[in-house]
């Protein structure tokens, strides 16, 4: 609870009417949310205008307005501020409302296509088991310790994050590992937070549904970087070829990991196995128990972040000797009886999949098939749907098109959209079979000893969202029932 005047710091507010003495009792962005007292910001969304809904809150009891455009009626007893930015605003009156908690504890955040929720859990457990308290914002979950918190957005939007790292505080967290996206960036969920440093993983084409183009894509992640103060450190993966695009206007220390060239923090993949990798980093050996080229960055990342945190290199790279990787990601299940390789893997990129399939294709002898089972989501970036099928068809020996979380599409629409990607030569290597648990049937049936069956798409979800209603389904579970059930 606190006074409106006490939360105005750094707001350029157009015009306010009423009382700026007035209590606040909370801050809400959804209307359904919102009980007496609170601050109700109307932000203009995509697809709704947060206006229409302030007579509404005034009924609920709201006591202030936050919005771009004051009401041509209003009422004696609610405060009304009219600003430029309802969305930016909302995020600089949660950090006055939580009293800035970035600043009290070390805040790291992740961006980039692929990578960004192995980068920030493993972070965030490496910090948990060297017995720092740590907090974690992720898409799989938020964590405070070992506390786990549902999340339901890549990142929360300003309010919630803001009460989130309050929470962390309260609970002594030193350290901070949050995934960012391009959405979050875009939306200004992040804006006024203070970051002590910034990862960059790689961008490749994805969430175009959104940002229509490549380019404004790449610029929502840059924003992430050009926000950093000159007390933060901005980490950014050299190998991309817009790695160094990230760095470019931002105040924060500059550094770089690479696996191809040469970098501030360098490894160099010396055995790449189905059981780990092992890399040199400085004339110095190190076995991983992770396993593909993608990991590598990802544990480079990782190991540069902690020195940049001030951990000592050889601990560092202690740390990561010990990671596993995080559920759903090159998660490998071998058969009982046959030695089947099953791979589930949350890869729904094109070059997610184009790295997972390299992966594999680097490591096997090439005696045996890989045989994936992919779809696409529906509602998401249609662009790459003939993507994703033409990488699973030149990399694969077999290819089954299903169905991944249709939501409100047709699933076989989908197949088909993803079947135009299939070069000619490779039509024999594909078959479509819209249910997922028979297609994962099927590609057991299909295989031999020591074949590998990588399913691709859904990783650590244990749903299918098919007409807005999330169906129990967790391919690693299926897999094996289904390896049992066939006793291979």
């Amino acid at each position: 609870m606190k006074e409106l005047k006490q939360i105005l710091d750094q707001v350029n507010p157009v015009k306010i009417i009423g009382d700026m003495n007035a209590v606040v009792n909370g801050l809400k962005l959804d209307s359904r949310k919102v009980e007496a007292g609170d601050v109700f910001f109307a932000v203009k969304g995509t697809t709704v205008d947060g206006h229409s809904f302030i007579p509404k809150v005034i009924e609920q009891g709201a006591g202030v307005i936050v919005c771009e455009a004051i009401p041509e009626v209003t009422h004696n007893d609610v405060v009304y501020i009219q600003v430029k930015d309802a969305r930016r605003t909302s995020a600089v009156m949660a950090c006055n409302f939580y009293d800035h908690p970035s600043g009290k504890l070390q805040l790291v955040g992740v961006t980039g296509t692929n990578g960004k929720t192995s980068v920030a859990t493993l972070l965030h457990q490496i910090y948990v088991q060297k017995h720092h308290k740590s907090g974690l914002l992720s898409t799989i979950v938020n964590k405070i310790n070992n506390e786990e918190i549902p999340s339901t957005h890549t990142t929360p939007d300003p309010i919630a994050i803001n009460a989130l790292l309050q929470k962390m505080v309260e609970e002594h967290c030193e350290y901070a590992f949050m995934e960012v996206s391009s959405h979050a960036a875009d939306q200004d969920r992040i804006f006024g937070l203070q970051f002590t440093g910034a990862i960059f993983t790689n961008i490749t084409h994805d969430h175009l549904d959104y940002h229509k183009t490549f380019q404004e894509y790449i610029y929502a992640k840059k924003k992430f970087f050009d926000q950093l103060p000159a007390t933060a450190f901005a980490l950014t993966n050299i190998d991309d070829k817009r790695g160094e695009v990230m760095l470019q206007n931002t105040k924060a220390k500059k550094y770089s990991y690479a696996v191809k060239t040469l970098a501030d923090f360098r490894f160099r993949i010396l055995e790449n196995a189905f059981s780990g990798l092992v890399v040199d980093c400085d004339g110095i050996d190190v076995h991983l128990q992770m396993t593909g080229r993608f990991n590598a960055y990802n544990l480079l990342a990782i190991y540069a972040t902690c020195t940049l945190l001030g951990m000592g290199k050889r601990e560092a790279l202690s740390a990561i000797s010990t990671l596993k990787g995080a559920e759903g990601r090159f998660d490998c299940v071998a058969s009982p009886k046959q030695r089947i390789i099953g791979i589930v893997d949350y890869a729904h990129t094109p070059d997610a999949l184009k790295n997972v399939l390299d992966t594999i294709n680097e490591i096997r002898t090439h005696n045996e098939q890989v045989i994936t089972v992919v779809g696409c989501g529906g509602n998401r970036d249609k662009a790459k749907r003939p993507d994703m099928a033409h990488i699973a068809s030149e990399l694969s020996n077999k290819v089954i098109l299903t169905s991944d979380n249709p939501r409100y599409e047709v699933p076989e629409e989908i197949i088909n959209e993803m079947k135009a990607g299939v070069p000619a030569q490779n039509y024999n290597k594909v078959m479509s079979v819209t249910d997922r648990r028979e297609a994962i049937r099927i590609a057991c049936n299909l295989a031999n000893g020591k074949d590998i069956i990588l399913l691709a798409g859904k990783g650590h979800e244990k749903y299918q969202e098919i007409k807005g209603v999330k169906h129990p389904f967790d391919d690693k579970a299926i897999l094996q029932e289904t390896f049992l059930e066939m006793n291979k």
